[in-house]
């Protein structure tokens, strides 16, 4: 044996070592669902790359041995093998961002160790039953076979073996710990395997000892036909005779490997032979979910192209769901039986990657490659198919007799859901009536269907807000005037929402109408106000509003700031400028310049007309009460405050009108306005009492 190198582990692994080893875990059986897993993927990574370069299959398998007296457990697979980098690599660091997530919850106690297998790293669910862990590693590109060894103590040893029998593949060997013994029994093994790993497609094998007894001839009964062949002549009793010859037991010791996953691909059955229990066991075997899935669809696709499939949806939506650095697809594609790959983007799209699955083809060659499936036809048969088949399985959730089924589903997935309607436009109607919203009228989420039914007879369009939170938009002025008109508003609270309702115009013939934004339905003809209060809002807003107008849609507001239809909202501002590497610029243009609309019935909007009509109130007052109207329907209409501290100052100077105190007018002065006395000396009459 050469010398060995030694290495630390990544601060990420020692922590997690740390975590494992010093937890209590009750449910210590899914290291070896882990390491099984690891086993398979190894072997399916070697098959792709035999019949990637047509070389011949080999027998494939996975084997485990236990050894009480030496109390080591031993795992051996025939798969691609690692070399001394990969060691390194895949070892001794990680490189999935997840798995520091996965720590914190395991710290506070909300995560499940059998989640482990998601997050990359379930190797390390070793050290849950072993306090030394070897793993001896044969790959085609290495010189020797390499030993990696270690005690989880913070570093980790490798060292070129040079007379290990391994042709290619991996051995992990396992010092179990005194308190977890039990796992070295084969009727433990046998439970696990048949538990969390039955349908792994590659067959497991385990090393058995087993005893035989059986009857053999006794030693007089050999003596006496010894005797009779030396022609010893005896008197004959026939009574004798008849009589049974006399045996004896003995005990024959039998060792050889056994065949503990003996469960055909469930997908070939017949949809109607397989139970729910074998349907969950093979998911979980499928995903490493420690979980049972909440639908599953099984089928077998005929006409054009002929596959079986099978496809699950989860309880719980990946942590990772839509970070592109970690998405991968989660079907995994066969060819008669043979496992081709798991990484074809070309079989299920973006918005459905939460569902797992298995396909199986008769069509394709068996030397399929990854340039060959982004051209192949074939290809996009199958996926229009199973975009089919996933519908009709979320479809058979909302037709289903228990209604929390579905809603269920919809908290877990509704991003996806929304991200088909905006990138799907083949199926985009039919995943908008799968679409749920609260209301302002109801606190559980409903359909569009539900609320167009439920609309008044003098209501033409389909009301919503976006906003941050129903608590955020709930107050909003803009649903106040509307429920003061007996209208419902949906509640979009997901920012995702803002890009859906881009490509949703309209729903069974109803316009849909962002109550945020201007719409001719609330304009109010009024000449005379138009001509007095909104000519001169207008003027002393000119850097900040497009235009005023007289609106309806107000009920206890004075006015409302409303972006135009095809601009962007309060809410999607809000976004865009939350995104680290936004244009600014960009941002301006798209945000454009706002509509002021004022409530002609307010009290304020009356004293303010009645004042410009009269004369009665300075240009500087009017000014003042503008500019704070502006700033107060900036905040309650959902923008942000360009100058705070000059609201701040309005604000203040305001209070002091209202409680008769002279103090220092810092509020802005119009260049035109060439008064210097102050307002409150100018109208003693002006308190705050008359404008609120």
């Amino acid at each position: 044996m050469s010398s060995s190198d030694t290495y630390a582990f990544q601060a990420e692994i020692n922590q997690l070592l740390s975590l494992i080893i010093n937890t209590f875990y009750s449910n210590k059986d899914i290291f070896l669902r882990e390491l099984i897993s690891n086993a398979s993927d190894a072997i399916d990574k070697s098959r792709f790359q035999l019949l990637a370069s047509n070389h011949e299959l080999r027998d494939f398998m996975i084997q485990i041995e236990s050894n009480e007296s030496e109390k080591t457990l031993t795992i051996t697979d025939n798969g691609v093998g690692m070399t001394k980098q990969d060691m390194i690599d895949c070892l001794g660091t990680i490189a999935n961002s997840g798995t520091k997530q996965f720590m914190e919850t395991l710290k506070d106690g909300t995560a499940d160790m059998s989640m482990i297998g998601q997050f990359g790293v379930g190797f390390y669910s070793a050290y849950l039953v072993a306090d030394n862990v070897k793993v001896y590693s044969k790959h085609l590109d290495s010189p020797c076979v390499y030993l990696w060894e270690s005690q989880a103590g913070g570093s980790f040893t490798i060292t070129e073996v040079s007379d290990f029998n391994l042709e290619q593949g991996t051995k992990i060997v396992m010092n179990i710990k005194e308190d977890c013994v039990s796992y070295l029994a084969e009727s433990k093994i046998k439970e696990i395997v048949k538990t969390h790993s039955e349908y792994i497609t590659h067959p497991i094998q385990l090393w058995t000892v087993t005893t035989e007894t059986k009857e053999v001839p006794c030693e007089d009964d050999e003596e006496e036909t010894k005797n009779s062949e030396e022609g010893t002549i005896e008197e004959i009793d026939e009574k004798k005779s008849t009589e049974p010859p006399k045996t004896k037991s003995i005990t024959e010791t039998r060792e050889e490997w056994i065949q503990i996953n003996t469960q055909k691909p469930i997908w070939q059955q017949k949809p109607e032979d397989v139970t729910d229990e074998e349907h969950a066991a093979f998911y979980k075997s499928l995903t490493n979910d420690w979980d049972s899935h909440m639908a599953v669809k099984h089928f077998q696709a005929e006409g054009q192209v002929e596959f079986k499939s099978l496809i699950y949806v989860p309880k719980r939506a990946p942590f990772d769901m839509f970070k592109q650095a970690t998405k991968k697809n989660n079907i995994k594609l066969y060819v008669k039986r043979v496992f081709i790959m798991d990484t074809s983007d070309d079989l299920i799209p973006d918005w459905l990657s939460f569902v797992h699955g298995i396909v199986d083809s008769e069509d394709l060659p068996l030397n399929v490659s990854r340039e060959m499936l982004q051209q192949n036809k074939i290809m996009r048969v199958i996926k229009k198919t199973l975009i089919k088949k996933c519908i009709e399985m979320i479809n058979d959730m909302v037709e289903d007799e228990d209604k929390t089924k579905y809603s269920k589903f919809y908290e877990q997935f509704h991003q996806s859901i929304k991200l088909g309607i905006h990138e799907d436009s083949t199926n985009r109607d039919k995943l908008v009536k799968l679409l749920r919203f609260e209301t302002l009228r109801h606190s559980e989420p409903i359909s569009l269907e539900d609320y167009v039914n439920e609309m008044n007879e003098n209501q033409n369009d389909i009301y919503y807000i976006t906003g941050e939170s129903r608590r955020a938009v709930e107050r909003s002025p803009f649903v106040q005037g509307l429920a003061s008109k007996g209208y419902d508003v949906l509640f979009m609270v997901d920012p995702i929402d803002e890009y859906m309702t881009q490509q949703v115009r309209e729903f069974d013939s109803r316009k849909l109408v962002n109550v945020t934004k201007h719409n001719d339905v609330f304009v109010e003809k009024n000449t005379e106000m138009e001509e007095n209060i909104c000519k001169k809002m207008a003027e002393i807003l000119k850097n900040d509003v497009d235009k005023v107008i007289v609106s309806t849609r107000l009920e206890k507001e004075p006015c409302c700031l409303v972006s135009s239809e095809y601009g962007w909202s309060a809410n999607m501002e809000r976004i865009m400028k939350a995104q680290t590497l936004q244009n600014n610029k960009m941002a301006f243009s798209m945000a454009g310049k706002k509509t002021m609309e004022i409530n002609p019935k307010h009290p304020i909007i009356k004293k303010l007309q009645d004042g410009i009509i009269k004369s009665s109130m300075s240009d500087k007052t009017i000014s003042n009460i503008t500019q704070l109207m502006y700033d107060t329907s900036l905040i309650s209409c959902g923008y942000t405050l360009e100058d705070p501290s000059m609201f701040v100052s309005r604000i203040n100077n305001m209070i002091s009108m209202g409680i008769d105190v002279d103090v220092e007018d810092t509020s802005p002065v119009d260049a035109t306005d060439d008064t210097t006395e102050s307002s409150i000396e100018k109208e003693p009459n002006t308190k705050m009492e008359e404008v609120d």
